[in-house]
C-alpha cells in the first residue's frame, strides 16, 4: 500500500527548511511521488500569490478529507479563526512553534490519528454481499460501520464481482447476505458475535470479579470506564450493539466543549475508547446484560449468553432508544429504506433521491445536515409548531441556510409505501403526510425515512431490581424519597447517593436516569460524577 503524505507549503524557504526537518524527523520516510493519498496539509497564511487559506480552499476540491493546518503569524489569528467556518481549518499553529515537541508533534499526532481512523486504504477486510434493501443486510452493514470495522459492500443484483465471489464460495442467493472474511472463509448469514470475533472484539469477561461493571457503552458509560479504569477500579463495560450508544451514531456534534470544528459522534466513541482502553478497562462488544440480582455487598450481571458476571459496584448506563412509528407500512421498510436514528451507513444511497427526517430535536438536526449532503431533498417532519422548541439554535441556524433542507411543521406521517413482494426486494417507495391540524393528507415519492422521535429508556431487562419511573427511567437519588421516606429495602443509615439507584451500590447516569439532561456533556459529566460515589460506597465495604 502506499504510504500517506503530508504535504507543507510555504513560500519562505527558511521556514519551509524548519517545517520539513522537523516532519521528516518525526514523521517521513523517503515517500513515491505518485499516487500517494495526502494525509495532511501544512500551510503558511503569509504567501506573495495566494494566502494559505485561498490554497486550502482550492485543496479541498482535489483531497476534501485531507486535514488542514494553517501556519499563522500573531496578526493573522483573526482569519485562522474565519477559516475554522469557511474551510473547515482543522488547526492553526502561531510561528515560531519551538519544541516542537511540545507544540507541533502533538497537534500533528493528533490529527493524523483522526485522518487515519477515516483513511479508506486499498481494501483488505471484509467483503459483505447481499441484496441492496435487505434488512438483514443493513443490520451487519450498521454493526461493522458503528463499530468503525471497515467492509466492502457489495450489491448481488449490480455488481458481477459479487456473483462471482458467491459461486467460489459455493453459495447462492438462499444464503445473502454472506460476509468473505480476509483469511477466504465465507459466512452466510453472520451474526454479531460471529462478526465481532472476526474484527478482534472482546464478548467474554476475563475475570469473575470486578470492582465496577458498566452496562452500557454510550458517553456515560465511556466516561465511567475512563475515570474508574484510571482511578485503579477493575473496570468491565458491556455494549450490546457498538460503542458511542446513540451520541455514536451522530453525524456531527458541533456544540462539545473543548471541538470548536466539531466532531462526528463515532470520532467522540473511538477517542473515549482507546482513552478507557488504555487504563486498562475491559470492554465486551457485542455483550447483552438481560438481568441483575444482588446478594448480599455482591451485584450479579446475568448475560445474554447465560454467563454471569460480579461486582461490587454497578452502573446502569444504557441509555435510550427512538420510539417507534406505529404508521401502517413503516414496519414493513424497516431497514429498506426506514431507519431509526442517523443511518449514516445509508446516506449515500440517497443520492439524487428525496429524503425525509421525522422529529425536532439536535439528533434530527444533525441527521438533516448529514444527509443533504448527498440527497436532492432532505425534509424534516415536525409535528410542533417549529424547531425552536427542541433544536439548538446553530443547528437551526445551519438548516435554513441550507437550500435543499426544508421543514414541514404540523405534519406526520400517516402511512409508509413500499414496493417489491418479499424482504430481498422491498424497499420505501413513498409517504403517505397529514397535517395535524386539518387531517389533509398527500403523498410525496420517498428514498428514505429516518426516525428520532421520543426517547424510551432501555430498562425492561432490569425487571424489579431498581425503582423507575411511569416511563421506565431509573430514579435515583432524592427522587427515590417518598414522603420524606426512604425507598423500601434500603437498610442503610445514609441517605442514596445522588445518583445512586434504590439498591445500594447500583447507579445509574446518562439518558437512561429519570429527570437527566439529555445532552452528550452531561452524560459524561454524570458518568464521570459516578466513580466518586462508587469509591465512597466501596470504603463502606
Amino acid at each position: 500500500m502506499p504510504k500517506p503524505v503530508i504535504v507543507a507549503v510555504d513560500d519562505d524557504r527558511t521556514v519551509l527548511a524548519a517545517v520539513e526537518r522537523d516532519l521528516r524527523r518525526r514523521y517521513l520516510r523517503r515517500l513515491r511521488l505518485r499516487n500517494d493519498p495526502v494525509a495532511l496539509l501544512l500551510v503558511d497564511q503569509r504567501m506573495p500569490r495566494q494566502t494559505g487559506v485561498e490554497f486550502l480552499a482550492e485543496a479541498m476540491s482535489l483531497y476534501p478529507e485531507v486535514k488542514r493546518v494553517l501556519l499563522t503569524a500573531y496578526a493573522d489569528t483573526e482569519a485562522a479563526i474565519r477559516a475554522i467556518n469557511e474551510i473547515r481549518l482543522d488547526y492553526y499553529l502561531l510561528k515560531p512553534w519551538d519544541p516542537p515537541e511540545e507544540k507541533l508533534y502533538p497537534v500533528l499526532d493528533d490529527l493524523l490519528g483522526d485522518w487515519q481512523a477515516g483513511f479508506r486504504p486499498p481494501f483488505e477486510g471484509i467483503r459483505l454481499i447481499g441484496y441492496r434493501w435487505s434488512p438483514e443486510a443493513h443490520a451487519v452493514r450498521d454493526f461493522l460501520a458503528r463499530n468503525q470495522a471497515p467492509y466492502q459492500w457489495l450489491d448481488i443484483e449490480s455488481e458481477g464481482e459479487a456473483v462471482r465471489l458467491l459461486e467460489a464460495a459455493g453459495l447462492d442467493r438462499t444464503s445473502l447476505p454472506v460476509a468473505i472474511y480476509p483469511d477466504g472463509a465465507a459466512q452466510a448469514r453472520p451474526t454479531a458475535t460471529d462478526l465481532a470475533q472476526k474484527i478482534g472484539l472482546r464478548t467474554a469477561a476475563s475475570l469473575p470479579f470486578y470492582d465496577l461493571v458498566i452496562v452500557g457503552c454510550g458517553p456515560a458509560g465511556l466516561a465511567a470506564g475512563v475515570y474508574g479504569a484510571s482511578e485503579g477500579l477493575k473496570t468491565l463495560i458491556l455494549e450490546r450493539e457498538a460503542p458511542g450508544g446513540q451520541a455514536g451514531q451522530s453525524s456531527r456534534i458541533e456544540n462539545y466543549l473543548g471541538f470548536p470544528v466539531g466532531l462526528s459522534g463515532g470520532d467522540l466513541a473511538r477517542r473515549a475508547l482507546a482513552q478507557a482502553s488504555r487504563f486498562g478497562a475491559e470492554i465486551l462488544t457485542p455483550q447483552e446484560a438481560i438481568g441483575v440480582r444482588s446478594q448480599d455487598s455482591y451485584r450479579f450481571v446475568r448475560l445474554a449468553d447465560e454467563s454471569e458476571v460480579s461486582c461490587h459496584a454497578l452502573l446502569i448506563a444504557t441509555g435510550v432508544q427512538y420510539r417507534k412509528l406505529g404508521a401502517p407500512g413503516v414496519d414493513d421498510c424497516t431497514g429498506a429504506g426506514v431507519y431509526y436514528g442517523a443511518g449514516m451507513t445509508e446516506a449515500i444511497a440517497m443520492r439524487g433521491h428525496d429524503a425525509f427526517v421525522v422529529g425536532g430535536g439536535n439528533s434530527a438536526g444533525q441527521s438533516a445536515m448529514y444527509l443533504s449532503r448527498f440527497a436532492r431533498q432532505v425534509t424534516i417532519l415536525v409535528r410542533g409548531y417549529g424547531l425552536a422548541e427542541g433544536m439548538s439554535a446553530y443547528l437551526i441556524d445551519q438548516i435554513r441556510a441550507t437550500a435543499n433542507i426544508a421543514v414541514r411543521t404540523r405534519t406526520a406521517v400517516a402511512a409508509a409505501h413500499g414496493t417489491g413482494a418479499d424482504v430481498t426486494t422491498r424497499r420505501l417507495e413513498a409517504l403517505t403526510l397529514v397535517n395535524v391540524d386539518s387531517g389533509e393528507q398527500e403523498q410525496c415519492p420517498a428514498a428514505g425515512l429516518f426516525i428520532f422521535i421520543g426517547a424510551a429508556p432501555r430498562t425492561d431487562w432490569l425487571g424489579d431490581a431498581v425503582l423507575r419511573d411511569r416511563s421506565g427511567f431509573i430514579l435515583t437519588g432524592p427522587d427515590l424519597a417518598r414522603e420524606g421516606r426512604r425507598p423500601a429495602g434500603w437498610n442503610l443509615a445514609r441517605e442514596p447517593y445522588w445518583l445512586e439507584t434504590s439498591v445500594p451500590g447500583i447507579f445509574a447516569a446518562g439518558d437512561v436516569r429519570a429527570r437527566s439532561v439529555k445532552r452528550v456533556a452531561s452524560a459524561v459529566g454524570e458518568g464521570s460524577m459516578t466513580v466518586q460515589f462508587v469509591h465512597q460506597y466501596l470504603a463502606t465495604l
